[in-house]
């Protein structure tokens, strides 16, 4: 799996980050059980913080745009 970068998770939508998210936990889980801590669980969890952090400065500016 390609690393993402925070450009090419803003471009998908909503609705696709919400689906990779959790085929990203699911794998973070599988990676976990099969070894320690390795590289590729480091990366899974760097990629899920990048989806998290870009859908929650959205819903914030979704919020001030309401107001």
């Amino acid at each position: 799996m390609a690393t993402l970068r925070a450009k090419d998770i803003k471009n998908m939508s909503k609705e696709e980050r919400n689906k990779k998210l959790k085929e990203l936990k699911i794998e973070l889980i599988k990676s976990q059980t099969m070894s320690k801590k390795g590289a590729r669980t480091r990366e899974i969890k760097k990629i899920i913080s990048r989806i998290l952090t870009i859908n929650k400065s959205e819903n914030k500016s979704e919020e001030l745009k309401k107001k």
